[in-house]
């Protein structure tokens, strides 16, 4: 048990790189605008330039897994990270800049997907939904690390433009300071098995047996090897066209589910909080010192929130979750969405919540601690373990393909809502998204607690 737990804290360092490259942005975008004099258009694509790579490869990454092995992509991506970190302190052009965080987005939609299939197939079912969750505590731990290094750099040199250290800016620091948890990931990597399940699939049933046996004794290592066994025994080596049934030639159920988890959890808007965190509190009025330093409470919030579910998501399961965390963000985006409709602007130009203030940024708090004890990290436990053995590799590359779709979509169009139709607009359909989200989950979505992976049924 101590190796599973070894091996699956090994794959969660992808999570928590994940976390930190989409957090850092949120610190750099007053460096970006000054850097590459970029305006909301320019700046939101900037910001959410990652999104296409990621894009592409979580789709990539889950149709390359199925042919090279999930330990295989995830050092790829864990070289991408490296390539990445360093490139965006670097870049002297907007388009320099895009073309690394592009390469760093193929390495966080690759982790995205594979770092919790690769825990779903080594994890007995009893502990599945514990350990995969893991993954998500990281990514927000990742985030949380960002929030701390940016707060801490840019009050250090005094704001993000300013130099900081050998005549570069904080902000640029910001992504190098990425480069420490890169490496390691890339160490790690190297000591830890193939999954059992690529091995079978591959017909390499020594190593699979060998992998199963350290993972989970010899006795019960030797059972699990002919359950996997079985349950490809009749299938092929996979492709993308499984996700078609075979009888009605429709795309099966369980891939619309899948794709309805992965766009749902972008509409709810939490990513604006990631990205743009710090824009949103300095729009209503707060320093660029007050707003980094919202973020780390956001990100310690959103720890809190992950730890709980960790605990109860193998308890009570994963339906009962989602829905809770979609009325929970229904209700305080609703909140957001009064205090910003009904305060008036300042001289400034921006939101003068006055004594709605502390309304909103509790609201705020209490939308991404409803989130990440939900969507956050129950969407990726399902995701890892819903798909049958033999789409699982195709099912996430489509699920993720559709999340960075859509996080993309989020993520650029939120630069061009608040100058059109404000954050009370904005976060009016984001609230519209999470009561939608209501009715997917209780129709649509099933319980898939204690289910072993070969008995997934799509």
């Amino acid at each position: 048990m101590l190796f599973i737990i070894l091996v699956s804290c090994v794959a969660t360092i992808g999570g928590f790189l994940f976390g930190f490259d989409s957090g850092v942005i949120n610190g750099t975008v007053d460096g970006l605008q000054a850097a590459f004099k970029s305006d909301s258009v320019g700046t939101g694509f900037n910001v959410a330039s990652m999104l296409l790579g990621c894009a592409v490869g979580a789709f990539c990454a889950g149709r390359l897994a199925d042919l090279f092995g999930r330990k295989t992509i995830l050092i790829i991506a864990a070289i991408f990270f490296i390539i990445s970190a360093w490139g965006s302190g670097i870049a002297d052009t907007s388009g320099e800049f895009i073309l690394y965080r592009i390469l760093g987005g193929l390495a966080v939609g690759a982790a995205s997907v594979m770092a919790p299939a690769y825990i779903s197939e080594i994890a007995p079912a009893r502990l599945r939904g514990m350990l995969t969750t893991i993954q998500q505590v990281a990514i927000i731990c990742g985030l949380f690390a960002a929030f701390v290094s940016n707060y801490f750099l840019a009050d250090l040199a005094g704001v993000s433009t300013a130099d900081l250290w050998m005549g570069f800016s904080a902000w640029r620091w910001m992504f190098w300071i990425e480069l420490v948890p890169a490496c390691l990931f890339l160490g790690s990597l190297l000591f830890i098995p193939e999954s059992p399940r690529f091995l079978v699939i591959k017909n390499k049933l020594p190593q699979a047996e060998e992998v199963l046996i350290r993972l989970y004794g010899v006795r019960a290592g030797e059972l699990k090897l002919t359950d996997i066994k079985a349950s490809l025994a009749d299938d092929h080596q996979p492709k993308l066209s499984d996700l078609k049934d075979k009888q009605s030639g429709k795309v099966r159920k369980i891939v619309w589910v899948g794709i309805g988890l992965a766009v749902f959890q972008q509409l709810v808007g939490i990513n604006v909080v990631f990205y743009y965190g710090a824009v949103l509190w300095q729009a209503v009025g707060f320093s660029e010192s007050d707003a980094l330093l919202i973020n780390i409470i956001s990100g310690a919030v959103s720890i809190a929130a992950c730890i709980i579910t960790m605990v109860l998501i193998d308890k009570i399961g994963r339906k009962p979750l989602l829905t809770l965390g979609s009325i929970g963000m229904t209700l305080t985006l609703g909140l957001m969405v009064f205090c910003f409709a009904t305060s008036d602007f300042d001289s400034s130009g921006n939101l003068d919540l006055g004594s709605l203030g502390t309304l909103a940024l509790v609201s705020a708090n209490a939308y991404v601690f409803f989130f990440n004890l939900s969507w956050g990290p129950v969407m990726w436990v399902m995701l890892g373990e819903m798909f049958p053995n033999q789409i699982r590799g195709s099912g996430l590359a489509v699920a993720g393909l559709f999340q960075w779709g859509a996080n993309f979509a989020i993520t650029m169009t939120f630069p061009i809502m608040l100058t059109s139709i404000g954050l009370a607009g904005a976060y009016g359909f984001y609230a519209l998204s999470a009561l939608l989200s209501v009715l997917f989950v209780v129709k649509l979505v099933h319980e898939t607690k204690g289910t072993e992976l070969e008995d997934m049924i799509g």
